[in-house]
């Protein structure tokens, strides 16, 4: 869970922290405390295109609780219903959880669905005996959560045995309809401990998911950093009435560090977002930086880590990532509990302290994020209290 702790209602464990880190995160606090919207480091200020989407917003609002019936914590994925299908509306918020009630990682096996007014249902819970295809080592659902067109919802699974690093295995990516059944899953061919994901349309019938995945030699290399993190590009095909279907995989981004952690689990490259120019953007959370990869509809190769946008100053282990309405790229701190605004020239422009509990200040509680429909404001959860929240 990428410098980034597990939670139950009450309490979340953490990590060691570095000094640095420490810095970082009391720097935040008090420039959030001084300003809300915060001016980035000497020599990272904005480029002056536009104005900082984080700029006008300053209310945090808690919409709902997470925690479903069975009790499962730590929200991770976060999605926006962008139709009425099934059981899915238009609007509502997915969340997906990591955690069961013990609060062990990568055992969740639950899709909340929240209205903006926080009204909560159940949308699935997933059985690991009961899977349509091969998920190996069972569901712990992840970041990677995305809704295709017809109601198809796709989320990641990296499962463990006992929320332990070393129990951890490859998982899938697991087909649901708009009813909330697993229908398939798309397993093996580099599918290896999916963390986040995002999906961007390629033509009428095809869509394009663009996955992490962090458990490429991490286990076996105990703790050490492995340079062995990947991003995938999987393309499927939408079938009227009928699950997509996988017809393609490309690696189009390889080498980023990875490593297991026997508080977060496991730490590598998170949230993706697809901007403008066909650039997709990736939180390389253990090297704190947000990479570019280019051409990424369309190369057939590999860009290894890609190109670096920015790197340290506001970012602290970066996790989930969304591209706001004005392309600029969104990231949240696994280290100090703030959103950071980033342009795509690489000028670090704003942040806000989204949760200032514990200590340091913030660390462990912010993962998923979405931007709400009005373009105005962004939805996120925070695993420090099993919430799903607006800053608007």
């Amino acid at each position: 869970m990428d410098a980034h702790s597990s939670c139950s209602v009450t309490a979340r464990r953490r990590s060691p922290r570095s000094t640095r880190r420490a810095l970082l995160a009391a720097g935040g606090a008090l420039l959030a405390a001084l300003g809300g919207t915060a001016a980035a480091p000497a020599g990272a200020g904005g480029d002056g295109s536009h104005r900082p989407f984080l700029e006008p917003l300053n209310t945090i609002t808690t919409i709902a609780s997470t925690v479903p019936a069975n009790g499962d914590v730590n929200p991770y994925g976060t999605a926006v219903v962008p139709h009425d299908d099934g059981r899915l509306r238009r609007g509502h918020v997915l969340v997906s959880n990591f955690n069961n009630a013990a609060n062990e990682q990568g055992t969740g096996t639950t899709l909340v669905q929240i209205s903006p007014a926080g009204e909560t249902s159940l949308f699935a819970e997933i059985d690991p005996a009961a899977l349509p295809g091969d998920c190996p080592g069972g569901v712990g659902l992840t970041t990677a959560l995305s809704i295709l067109p017809g109601g198809w919802v796709v989320v990641g699974s990296l499962p463990t045995a006992d929320g332990t690093s070393a129990t951890a295995q490859a998982g899938c990516l697991l087909v649901l309809d708009d009813e909330g059944r697993v229908r398939e899953t798309f397993a093996g061919d580099g599918i290896n401990g999916p963390w986040d994901m995002t999906a961007a349309p390629v033509d009428d019938h095809h869509v394009a998911l663009f996955v992490t995945n962090v458990l490429n030699g991490t286990v076996a290399a105990g703790g050490d950093v492995v340079d062995e993190g990947t991003v995938l590009r999987i393309t499927v095909r939408l079938h009227d009435g009928k699950p997509p279907t996988r017809e393609r995989t490309t690696v189009i981004g390889s080498g980023f560090p990875e490593r297991t952690d026997p508080a977060a689990l496991v730490v590598g490259p998170t949230g993706v977002g697809l901007g403008e120019d066909d650039v997709l953007y990736v939180a390389d959370t253990v090297d704190n930086r947000i990479a570019a990869i280019p051409k990424a509809l369309t190369r057939e190769s590999s860009a290894g880590v890609g190109r670096t946008v920015t790197e340290g100053g506001l970012l602290n282990g970066p996790l989930g990532l969304a591209i706001a309405p004005n392309d600029d790229i969104l990231t949240v701190n696994g280290g100090d509990g703030n959103i950071v605004e980033t342009t795509p020239r690489g000028k670090q422009v704003a942040f806000r302290q989204l949760d200032a509990s514990g200590e340091p200040p913030g660390a462990g509680a912010l993962f998923g994020l979405a931007v709400a429909p009005d373009k105005r404001s962004v939805y996120f959860v925070d695993d420090a209290t099993n919430t799903l929240n607006l800053l608007s």
